[in-house]
């Protein structure tokens, strides 16, 4: 598929921090393939040093943020990764569609729709090819047709990178990738396996770490079996949703988020014991998948190539009985699991219930990898591996790695799933270069 250049405005131009921050607005296609099915907005964010602004023959770099359904980083001081690319780079900062000040993907824009079937539609449009295929336009667009670019992806951001470079590899000149090196060779029920698996891991450290927390945590689930207890937003705060609180285990300080959001859980009121309000505030701020649906409704989506994902994490909970929410050992947290009683529990996604089972039981997803071209690669890929990581395992990754030439993998234990934003000038700075070695 061609991918042409696309009318764009220009809506702000900012200096701070010594740094150059143009914001892009770009109209493109909903459907590349299907171009009468409408257009929508993707915005991008170009950001380079003030000392290289007007530099020409500076090379271009695109990040692609992880989730999905996360906007790209929003850059406030001249550090972090950010400020190590901009030695050396002008770099795009893509909200990807759904996302950040892209048309968005929210409660309030989905109930535009009229329907399930219509919003589920919508949706399809919304997965890494179409992703990638924006990208390409505003490279073309911004760079030039001639000029390639270095893609950085983190965590789902890596995911999108390796379907660029299965279908429009001619615009990269290099990847590197943090903690996202996809399973382009397996099915989600593989991936999902194995992430229980260190799920389980993580929490016999988190007990190990906190072992108070095992009675104080079956307490907690004691009282959410027994009461109906709302959340300020309207939610509701099931064994389940509170179970879910576990996604923070496989980042750097998450071990510590949820004991000190735990030690606060009670506190006497008029009737007795109950849960504190800034414990379930504390709770709400965990999660983002209302604000966020993507994130809830199309994560699965992400593995899916020619098959129904159904609810993959849901159904291999039996598989693990150690997950029950009545088991008699300890309480286990769960992960990066998507399950369906997350329409019920969070209030703003229950009117796309049958949104999100529809998309669950699409069986006609297109390609998101093509595998030969990855295994025929020219392209230098660069990448880090976490050895602990609870979302992409990296055993998985090691498969992918071992598929593609060029394929430069750093497998390390030293940082968690977010080590770009613990010790980001060290790990860019290393994988770019790489990069010139590879």
């Amino acid at each position: 598929m061609t991918i042409k250049t696309a009318p764009y405005i220009t809506s702000a131009i900012r200096k701070f921090e010594g740094m150059v921050l143009k914001d892009h607005k770009f109209t493109l296609p909903l459907d590349y393939a299907d171009e009468a099915a409408g257009s929508i907005e993707v915005f991008a964010r170009e950001v380079v040093s003030i000392s290289k602004e007007h530099d020409e023959s500076l090379p271009w770099m695109v990040f692609f943020q992880g989730g999905p359904g996360f906007p790209s980083p929003r850059p406030e001081l001249n550090s972090g990764w950010v400020g190590e690319a901009l030695k050396t780079h002008r770099l795009i900062l893509l909200d990807q569609r759904g996302t950040g000040l892209s048309s968005r993907v929210l409660p309030q824009t989905l109930a535009k729709f009229q329907s399930p079937q219509e919003q589920a539609k919508y949706l399809t449009h919304f997965r890494a090819d179409n992703i990638v295929r924006d990208a390409e336009a505003i490279r073309k667009t911004l760079a030039g047709e001639n000029t390639k670019w270095v893609g950085v992806g983190q965590s789902y951001g890596g995911f999108c990178l390796l379907t660029y470079l299965s279908f429009y590899p001619e615009g990269l000149s290099g990847v590197a990738i943090t903690g996202g090196v996809a399973c382009v060779l397996r099915r989600a029920e593989d991936n999902y396996r194995l992430t229980y698996g260190k799920v389980l891991e993580k929490n016999r450290e988190f007990y190990r770490r906190y072992p108070e927390h095992v009675e104080g945590v079956k307490k907690i689930v004691s009282y959410l079996s027994e009461n109906e207890v709302t959340l300020p937003s309207g939610g509701r705060l099931s064994p389940r949703r509170f179970q879910a609180l576990g996604l923070a285990f496989g980042m750097s300080s998450g071990f510590e988020r949820i004991h000190y959001l735990i030690e606060k859980a009670f506190v006497e009121g008029p009737e007795g014991e109950e849960l504190s309000y800034d414990f379930l505030v504390g709770v709400e701020q965990q999660h983002a998948f209302d604000t966020n649906p993507i994130f809830c409704i199309l994560h699965e989506s992400i593995y899916g190539e020619g098959y129904a994902t159904n609810w993959t994490a849901e159904r291999l909970r039996e598989e693990f009985p150690e997950v029950a929410v009545d088991t008699e050992g300890p309480f286990i947290f769960t992960g990066e699991m998507i399950s369906p009683t997350m329409l019920d529990d969070f209030a703003n996604l229950r009117p796309f219930k049958e949104c999100a089972e529809l998309l669950a039981q699409k069986e006609d997803w297109g390609r998101l990898y093509d595998i030969e071209q990855l295994g025929q690669n020219t392209v230098p890929v660069a990448a880090i591996s976490y050895y602990a990581d609870m979302y992409v395992p990296v055993e998985l990754s090691r498969e992918t790695a071992d598929h593609i030439p060029r394929f430069y993998q750093w497998v390390t234990n030293e940082w968690e799933h977010n080590g770009i934003g613990v010790d980001g000038p060290k790990i860019l700075r290393t994988l770019l270069n790489k990069l010139e070695e590879i």
